[in-house]
């Protein structure tokens, strides 16, 4: 009898259990237009941006860098310069209390600034007559990563893992060797992507190729790309991950910059292989492209010498939205706004 009544209880609860719907992911609609409105107009080209809840925050020439305040219509500018001469600033990476800004040329010099504008700490120096860094980025509040071009036969790789603070620079040795006339593009601050613990960076000029780390920086390793190659300015200036697994590459010729085909990519294996895709259509030469939030890797956006281009299957197909020829970077503050900024502007645009 008890066993009967055990069986006849588990028979119950199991046929009384509710079964548990499948997750469903919601995925934003397709864009159909947008709308654009001037934040920021100023002498200065704006290569590099950051999205720290209400603030857009840049860095360019002329020295100067600072930000807007969306809410309180407030802003910030300082200047930095040496001997009279004004530096040139393209990476940018934020952390929840500090600000950090490097520049191209030489010297080579990193800047930490707290969010205040208050206290501003000089925390790299590098000379060498090849020294040229283009991007920077931070997984976490203490550790971050900044990339140029070789001044031996590697990139340029620093390192941080006390919050900015103190760099160091990642000898050749654990490094993969670069090819000959390899190097980067400072051209939107996103040579570099980053996501959970990994690390992918991107080269052009002669070779056309992104390095990977899974390990913050550790340890690396080399994919070819089927992108442009050859020559000095062509090859990959803009990368982006909507997850550790989906990307999306692009760029072109800079000196052919109509030129559409061999100049966008697209992986579904962490960066491991790539193909081409809206080969003869769409954008030709890209600055930055970037993932639309929330769209499953199918929305995309670029920037570039043909405008503002947009996706809805995963860059396939492209239909131009702006013909602004004077953004150079984008990035998204959520689903559906973003801010870009280029030649004398910042400007944000709120997609429909």
């Amino acid at each position: 009898m008890k066993k009967y009544l055990l069986l006849l209880s588990l028979i119950t609860l199991f046929s009384c259990k509710k079964e548990t719907p499948a997750t469903v992911t919601m995925e934003r609609k397709p864009f159909t237009g947008l709308e654009i409105d001037t934040i920021l107009q100023d002498d200065i080209s704006i290569r590099a941006l950051g999205i720290d809840n209400n603030k857009v925050w840049y860095a360019g020439t002329n020295g100067k860098y600072g930000y807007q305040d969306l809410i309180n219509d407030k802003d910030f500018q300082g200047v930095i310069a040496k001997d009279s001469s004004h530096f040139e600033f393209r990476a940018l990476a934020l952390t929840s209390s500090h600000f950090f800004i490097l520049n191209i040329g030489n010297p080579a010099q990193l800047h930490k600034i707290s969010k205040d504008g208050k206290h501003n700490e000089l925390v790299y120096v590098e000379s060498h007559e090849k020294v040229f860094y283009d991007c920077m980025k931070f997984w976490n509040d203490k550790e971050g990563i900044a990339m140029g071009d070789p001044t031996e036969n590697c990139l340029s790789i620093l390192l941080t893992s006390d919050g900015g603070t103190t760099w160091h620079k990642i000898p050749c040795s654990d490094l993969p060797q670069i090819e000959s006339g390899e190097a980067a593009f400072a051209a939107s601050n996103t040579n570099i992507v980053v996501k959970g613990d990994k690390a992918w960076i991107v080269t052009g000029g002669k070779k056309a190729r992104v390095f990977y780390a899974p390990d913050k920086g550790k340890t690396w390793s080399v994919f070819e790309t089927p992108i442009v190659q050859g020559r000095t300015m062509t090859g990959i200036f803009t990368a982006d991950f909507y997850d550790e697994k989906n990307g999306i590459i692009a760029g072109g010729d800079y000196d052919t910059p109509m030129q559409n085909h061999k100049n966008k990519a697209i992986t579904k294996d962490g960066g491991k292989t790539w193909k081409l895709v809206a080969e003869n259509k769409g954008f030709g030469y890209a600055s930055c492209v970037q993932y639309v939030p929330n769209s499953n890797a199918k929305q995309l956006v670029s920037v570039g010498t043909d405008g503002l281009y947009y996706s809805k299957d995963s860059g396939e197909n492209w239909q131009q939205l702006s013909k602004d020829k004077d953004l150079y970077t984008i990035q998204f503050q959520n689903d559906s706004t973003a801010f870009a900024a280029g030649n004398n502007k910042i400007i944000r645009i709120r997609f429909k």
